[in-house]
Order: structure tokens, then sequence, then C-alpha cells
């Protein structure tokens, strides 16, 4: 029997289709891509399924994803999967979970998604995975709901900017150490999805709207403002939680983290949403996402918009029976950075810490840098501590930010066992020294 979840939204016209046994050939290539306007040649990139980003995985909670994934690049690589809490032998995490997959070489990958949730899919074999990923490497997935929110547009919209030179070719900066040592590599030409931003969208005056929002972006710090209806944070991480409005109806989406958005269309014809791109450093604004309406208008809703809370996760945690753990960045600028001491080069033969199963933890993650660190927890799921008390934000996160000079305490229960990265979700901060792991057993 054909597998039940699909492949959505490749560039190809022939998008894979499973096989008899249930698998889709899922490749990692060479490809080609205009990243400037003729008559410029089209920049040599990497893509997933023969598509930048990669297609658009979708199954329903509890199914098995199976991919016959082959490695065409010339060197090592993975297929990961950070997001998803699946069980440790499908994370993908190369020289940890893994073996590195081998030029030419093909691996079978079976996992099943407890959790529904937006997430994205990267390469991980190590120090290319920034020039993978730079190039190309990164996918959505979608794993829906059993009872999905009444919506009238859902859109997942990936996030990621290029690092290209005036002919449209993408810059060889990836082992640069000045910028794997400082903020990491950022690129000035900001796509949405396979083409250059802003994406523009179109539905019905006072739609409701359901935006899936990833940062693919090796090192941006995205900063994305929404202008021209009240909106609500629904889901971070591929987590669902307390509905908020956003601060200054912005938010701030670092490398690796996802966002989901739900608000109404204005009601009024040729009205519309947008939502902005921050400048950095001297940048200016730039639109991102357009929406505009069109049609006769949609059924007005009296319920707020929500989506239904994970039964998976702890509606509390004991902190008092919480196992402490520290982990401190240093470095950066001249010298590598390190965690607890140590500059990650490859996996250490033994975790920094072992907690126990089903055991609550604390994670405090100190950053003695000059540069943001972005860290990612990898299986789990955790809430942010109130620095001031004992409480929590009311949404759950595994890609954290942490600002220079500043210590950022999570909480999770350690429910997923098998060996985990605390890592930094910017590929070049990983190379330059930022990984770790631990294990729960």
């Amino acid at each position: 029997m054909a597998a039940a979840w699909r492949l959505c939204g490749s560039a190809r016209a022939d998008a894979p289709a499973p096989a008899a046994d249930g698998f889709v050939s899922f490749e990692a290539a060479p490809a080609r891509l205009q990243l400037a306007p003729p008559p410029a040649e089209p920049a040599a990139t990497y893509a997933y399924a023969g598509s930048t980003p990669g297609p658009l995985l979708k199954l329903r909670q509890g199914e098995e994803l199976k991919l016959k994934f082959l490695n065409k690049l010339a060197e090592p690589t993975t297929l990961s999967f950070p997001g998803l809490r699946a069980a440790n032998a499908g994370a993908g995490v190369g020289g940890l979970t893994q073996d590195r997959l081998k030029s030419g070489a093909s691996a079978d990958i079976r996992l099943v998604a407890p959790d529904p949730g937006f997430n994205l899919y990267f390469p991980h074999a190590g120090l290319t995975d920034a020039g993978q990923q730079g190039r190309g490497l990164f996918g959505p997935i979608i794993v829906e709901e059993a009872i999905r929110p009444d919506v009238d547009l859902d859109a997942a919209i990936v996030l990621f900017d290029w690092n290209v030179d005036a002919n449209g070719k993408i810059k060889d900066d990836f082992a640069d150490p000045a910028l794997a040592r400082g903020g990491g590599r950022k690129g000035g030409l900001v796509f949405a999805n396979g083409a250059a931003a802003p994406l523009k969208l179109g539905a019905k005056p006072g739609a409701r709207v359901r935006l899936r929002l990833g940062n693919a972006a090796t090192a941006r710090l995205a900063t994305i403002a929404i202008e021209g209806a009240k909106t609500v944070i629904v889901a971070v991480d591929g987590q669902p939680g307390e509905p908020f409005e956003p601060l200054l109806n912005q938010f701030p989406m670092g490398p690796g983290a996802r966002f989901e958005l739900m608000f109404d269309l204005p009601r009024e014809p040729s009205a519309g949403v947008r939502l902005v791109l921050r400048g950095e450093a001297g940048e200016a604004d730039r639109p991102f996402i357009a929406i505009a309406t069109e049609g006769a208008p949609a059924t007005q809703r009296s319920e707020a918009p929500r989506l239904a809370a994970n039964p998976r996760l702890p509606a509390e945690i004991a902190l008092e029976a919480a196992r402490r753990c520290d982990f401190a960045i240093t470095g950066g600028g001249a010298a590598p950075f390190a965690v607890n001491g140590a500059t990650f080069v490859d996996w250490s033969a033994k975790p920094a810490y072992v907690l126990t199963r089903g055991r609550p933890a604390v994670f405090a993650l100190a950053n003695k840098t000059a540069a943001v660190q972005a860290l990612r927890l990898w299986g789990h799921v955790a809430r942010l501590l109130h620095s001031m008390d004992d409480g929590w934000e009311p949404y759950w996160r595994d890609t954290i930010l942490i600002q220079p000079g500043r210590t950022t305490h999570i909480a999770f229960v350690a429910d997923n066992p098998g060996k985990w990265p605390l890592e930094s979700a910017i590929p070049e901060h990983r190379a330059a020294g930022v990984g770790s792991w631990f294990q729960v057993g």
C-alpha cells in the first residue's frame, strides 16, 4: 500500500511517488538556482529532491515517514529532523545517532513523529553543515493534527538568506573564522520559500489565516513585524501554547526557530496584511510576505484563534526535583568557542550529563561570549524560566536565543531516551566549537 504521507510543493513537475514498499526516493544533490537577474547565470546550489527549499513533507500524527535517502553530494551528509521528538535512531545526527552517509551511498530513513506541528529538516554531518545548508539544503515538514483548526488559508513559509556576489554566485566564505567566531554568515538576498521576498498571497476579506514560519537561514536573527491585523502566536518551535500577542506586533525568530501565527484579514475590499523583516545593523526594513484580500468576504468567526494543547507534554514541571546542568559558552573572536571549556570538533565519547528518564531537568545556559548564541535542544522541548520567580513562559522552545553576557534557564522532562545534542542552531558556530551532548537513559 502506498504511504499516506506525501511530498508537496516540489519545484519539479514529477514529485517523487512512493514505491511499492512505501518508501519515497529522496536525494541530496547539486543543483542550479537563479539568484540574480539574467544575464547572470544560475548559481551552483544544492537541493533536496530537486527543490530548494526541499519539498514540504506532510504526514499525519502517528504515521511513519519512510524515505530512501541518497547522497549525490561529493562529501558526507545526513538528513536530520531536529524539531521532531521522534525516537533517537531517526534523529539523523551524523557521528552521534548514526554514521555519516558517504558520497554515493544511500540509507533508509524511518521515523514516527509523536506530535503534530511545523518543523524544518537539515543536513547534520559536522564541519560541512554550514556549506550544505548555506547552498540550499533545508526544507519544511508538517505533522498534521487529527482535527485541523478552522482556517481559510494555511501557508508554510521558510525564510532563507543567500550570501551572493555581484554576479549572483554564492560566496565561498563558509570556513571564514571571523564569521564562524562572530555573528555567523548572513546574506543580503532574502528568500521566502523558493523565490526572492516578498511572497505574495491572496485570500478573501475577513479570511482566517494560519502562517507557519520557519527560519532556515544559517545565522540571521530575524525580527518579523506584522502590519494590518491583530495577530496571535499560537505555536512556537512546533508546539502549541497559550495564544499571545507579540509585543509591539513583532517577534524575533532565530536560526532554526518556527512560529505559527493566526489572524483574520481585514474585511474591507482591497485591504491586506504585510509581514516585514526588520533591518539589522543599518539595513532597511524589507517586505517579507504580502497577503491581499480579493473576492467575496469570508464567514466571520466568533471564536478566538488557537490550537489544541499537546497532551503529551506536562502541564507542570516539578522544578524542586529537577537535575541541574550547567553549560557555559566561552571564546569567540580570535579563539574558538567552547562549551564548559571543551571546543567541539566531533562528538565526545562521554556525555556532558546523564539524565534519568522521566526526571525533570533544568539547564543553565550561560553565554560568556560577545555574540548572540542560538542553542538547539534535541529530542525535547522546554519552558523558558523567569529570572525573577519560579514561573515560566506560556510556550515551549527547542531553539533558545541567549544575548551576550546573559544566562538563560530552561526546564523540561527528560522523557525521550537516547543521545541528544545541545548545540548551536547556527552551523558556523557549531563548526567553531559550540556543541555538546547529553544522554537520557
